[in-house]
């Protein structure tokens, strides 16, 4: 495009001597012409004028989950962005206000580990010493170091949001919020502290939520021992021989803490003794796996679960034998015989269920959790102390076959979950948190699930609906340091264990008569006061808050609620719409929807468009390791953000995985938009040379020729079709029937049947008709593409008219249906396919006349002669 569109004519649609002139089109440079339109939209404040043109009392909520704000943009951004601006330019264009408020989430590991990273620093013990005020000023100083890329990135996109009026979670407002939502929970009763088994990144030195390790990208491929070993059951009266329980555990590092032993009382177990007297005792559905193993051991019999249970028996290792409550056998219904044995070993200190299964037989965890916060064995592990739990089973395998307790031993290949920021794989530890209880309120987050639009539908009962089924009371303290306080506070005298929760600066100035400027560690933690009642001093507890939680409570948040900007949070809660990947039904979609159920807020957010990963061209998941990481911005700069915006939007919906194919955005962009623009620079070439303008004398639309009368009928209906699937969020519907449109009938149907009637033709009323049907038609997708295509469809827009397409409305139908018409020239055009097909499968070109054709329509349809005149012209009959 050579030039750009001016200002409109005094009155565009006089005609004649003040018609305006079309811009010509060169050879189409599309990211040239992208980056002269953003430095117009800058000048002219395109986007600030779209937002004040629209009713304040008419607004639609776009709630943007915050990225973090210390590392750069990437390919599934750029996906998400585009569902992200398509629907709030769409409901702009229907005429309401859609601000568009971005925000940053600025807390929790990704901060952290990059200033480990930059900083003198490793680990929690590393921090400490150098200093937690000095660290969290660096996590300060760089968790905004790309918003300027973002900012470039976001604007090059062509996706409208507002910078300037920003939120970021470590904003005193915002924490201050955050508080208050914490403190509101504990008065509800659903906020405790619990000694309990969690999954702990060793990586972070930090315990982690349920739905941490259930992210997308948490769990991979792992091979770890798998080891059968065998424990000496106390002798009792009729056993048949000393009596040896085999155990399958694919942790081996646990195995100096086991506590008990677990058997299904249900099950029986069969009885096998060797040469030497010893009864070997396993589940009698794992025998066969154990053949080998057990062919020299004779079967002697079988015994109950139930009649294993209460029998003691000998720890493999010493380091916590003085335990007087331990080292029994329990029931457990969870134990089965599919795999392993069907017989486990119990360490409460390392796992969920052993926890619970121990606690209710009488043994507790008590001191039994040898793991410093490094992952390493601590001192009372005194053969592996310092040593990684990882690092340590080989040697604690050996040790077992030294001391004749392998059975057998062999690799177990498993998807196992990592540490969704330090990549280490993650461990579960026993350790005191802060919990929500979110299990009180499961049935009402069901219940305001059901009222949600998801799209795709299937989301709400399936992936999302059954992470909400089996949720789990809610770990939301982090033993980090740059975060939103737990702002609880209680005496370090244990004798008198008062404690106090604050929920806002007003509160902690009114006790402890210092007002907080900053609510970051260390200067939170700097605030104490006497106990009077105990003598001791009230001190803050040390964790920080889930990152989660700082952006599940964004809703609120962000207008630091409830101390200030009451009507706006009405005003803007619950969202109308919200988009992001599929991995966030287990992050913030989840941490949205708990966080304001269990503040009685009710929905959240009514709709929300899932997007799913961005794949190769093969269909692989992109990654650095596999080295198939494409960068769409090459795209960008080759063919123009458009471009790729119209093939991730159009190639498949957004919730199936997305193949990013460069050849295929090329495609795109020749298909659509070169169809578009030829089209375009067609009208504008004769326009110009006929001194055409649209005029309120040209011909009627429904005393128009038939070619006319049909482009504008379906011209109707596509308005009407792609209206009805942006209504319904189903916007790749939607812009694929824009684009058959454009290319099937406005450019190789209506544009090549009506060529000759714009130049050189002495019927100056049919010329003025074709004209004017054109200009309607490019105008209108114009306004239908803008959506999605806004950098094109904003240069077409003012060329045809002079004006933005972004200040428009939305077009309507023009009243100009005509089914029967519709239905007749697709016939038409079926019949012309047909013929065509025909005559080639006879080698009969289309230049040579045919004196008949025979056509036979279906159900008796039947073809005007207007019609009947148009296939016999194409089919040269």
């Amino acid at each position: 495009m050579s030039s750009e569109p001016t200002s409109p004519a005094t009155n565009p649609t006089a005609g004649g001597a003040d018609a305006r002139p079309y811009p010509a089109v060169g050879k189409a440079d599309f990211p040239a012409l992208e980056n002269r339109i953003l430095s117009r939209w800058e000048t002219e404040g395109t986007f600030q004028a779209s937002v004040d043109a629209r009713p304040a009392a008419d607004e639609f909520t776009f709630n943007d989950g915050p990225p973090f704000a210390n590392g750069l943009p990437h390919q599934g951004h750029l996906l998400t962005g585009y569902v992200k601006d398509g629907v709030p330019r769409y409901r702009t264009m229907r005429g309401q206000r859609v601000n568009r408020r971005f925000g940053w989430d600025c807390h929790g590991l990704p901060a952290e580990m990059e200033a480990e990273k930059e900083l003198p620093v490793a680990g929690r013990a590393s921090i400490i010493e150098y200093g937690i005020e000095a660290f969290n000023s660096h996590c300060r100083s760089s968790v905004l170091r790309y918003t300027g890329q973002w900012e470039e990135t976001v604007t090059r996109q062509a996706r409208w949001v507002d910078f300037r009026n920003d939120y970021k979670t470590m904003d005193l407002d915002y924490m201050e919020s955050v508080l208050w939502a914490f403190k509101q929970l504990w008065e509800k009763g659903l906020v405790y502290e619990a000694f309990r088994v969690m999954p702990y990144s060793w990586g972070a030195e930090t315990p982690l939520s349920n739905f941490e390790i259930r992210l997308d990208d948490s769990t991979r491929p792992r091979q770890d021992p798998a080891i059968t070993v065998s424990f000496d059951l106390a002798p009792v009266d009729g056993d048949p021989g000393p009596m040896r329980l085999l155990t399958w555990t694919t942790t081996p590092w646990t195995l100096p803490s086991n506590l008990a032993l677990a058997v299904g009382p249900d099950l029986t177990y069969s009885l096998h003794r060797d040469a030497d007297g010893t009864v070997y005792v396993l589940g009698a559905d794992a025998v066969e796996r154990y053949e080998a193993q057990l062919a020299d051991a004779e079967p002697i019999g079988s015994i109950a679960g139930a009649d294993l249970v209460g029998r003691a028996y000998t720890p493999l290792f010493d380091f916590f034998a003085d335990r007087t409550d331990a080292f029994r056998v329990l029931a457990a219904d969870f134990v089965d015989a599919s795999e392993g044995t069907g017989a486990v070993h119990m360490a409460p200190g390392f796992g969920e269920d052993d926890q619970t299964t121990c606690e209710a037989n009488g043994i507790p965890i008590g001191r039994v959790v040898p793991v410093d916060d490094q992952g390493r064995f601590t001192a009372e592990v005194v053969d592996w102390a310092g040593v990684n739990v990882f690092e340590a089973n080989p040697d604690i395998i050996r040790h077992l076959k030294e001391a004749g307790r392998i059975i057998r031993h062999d690799t177990y290949e498993h998807n196992y979950p990592h540490c969704w920021r330090t990549d280490t794989p993650i461990i579960y530890k026993a350790i005191s948190s802060w919990y929500v209880k979110v299990t009180d309120l499961r049935e009402r987050m069901l219940e305001l699930n059901a009222g949600i639009n998801w799209v795709p539908d299937h989301v709400r009962a399936g992936r999302f609906g059954m992470w909400l089924e089996g949720a789990r009371d809610w770990s939301i303290s982090r033993n980090r340091f740059w975060g939103s306080p737990i702002p609880v506070w209680r005496s370090d005298d244990p004798a008198y264990p008062r404690i106090d929760v604050y929920g806002s600066l007003d509160e902690i100035e009114a006790d402890f008569g210092v007002r907080p400027a900053d609510l970051h560690r260390p200067f939170i933690d700097d605030i104490t006061w006497p106990c009077k009642q105990c003598g001791g001093t009230q001190r803050r507890t040390p964790e920080v808050v889930d990152v989660w939680f700082d952006s599940g409570a964004m809703p609120f948040a962000q207008w630091h609620y409830p101390f200030e900007n009451e009507n706006e949070f009405k005003a803007h809660f619950p969202a109308d719409f919200i988009s992001e990947g599929l991995d966030q039904t287990r992050g913030w979609f989840y941490s949205l929807l708990a966080i304001s159920t269990l503040l009685g807020r009710g929905t959240p957010f009514r709709n929300v468009i899932v997007n799913d990963l961005l794949l190769d061209a093969d269909g692989q998941k992109m990654s650095k390791s596999k080295g198939n990481v494409a960068d769409p911005w090459e795209a960008v700069e080759e063919h123009g953000a458009d471009a790729v915006r119209w093939y991730f939007i159009t190639s498949s919906n957004p919730w199936v995985p997305k193949r990013y194919d460069p050849a295929a955005v090329s495609e795109a962009r020749r298909r659509f938009f070169d169809t578009l623009l030829n089209t375009y620079k067609f009208f504008a070439l004769y326009a110009s040379v006929e001194e055409w303008s649209p005029s309120e004398n040209d011909p009627d639309p429904h005393a128009r020729p038939l070619l006319d009368r049909w482009l504008l009928a379906r011209l109707d209906s596509v308005v009407d079709e792609v209206s009805r699937e942006l209504e319904g969020y189903q916007i790749t519907r939607a812009y694929r029937a824009l684009g058959d449109f454009v290319v099937e009938d406005l450019s190789n149907w209506y544009v090549r049947r009506s060529r000759p009637r714009f130049w050189g033709n002495s019927d100056r009323d049919d010329m003025a008709a074709a004209f004017r049907t054109l200009w309607e038609a490019l105008k209108t997708v114009a306004l239908l593409a803008a959506p999605v295509a806004p950098f094109v469809t904003d240069w077409l827009h003012r060329a045809l008219t002079g004006e933005s397409v972004h200040l428009q409305r939305f077009p309507e139908r023009l009243g100009l249906d005509d089914a029967e018409l519709e239905a007749e020239m697709a016939d038409a055009r079926t019949v012309v396919s047909l013929g065509r097909a025909a005559r080639e499968d006879v080698q009969i070109r289309v230049r040579q006349p045919l004196r008949r054709a025979e056509v036979v329509l279906p159900n008796a349809r039947t073809l005007s002669p207007a019609v009947l005149d148009v296939v016999r012209d194409e089919l040269n009959v």
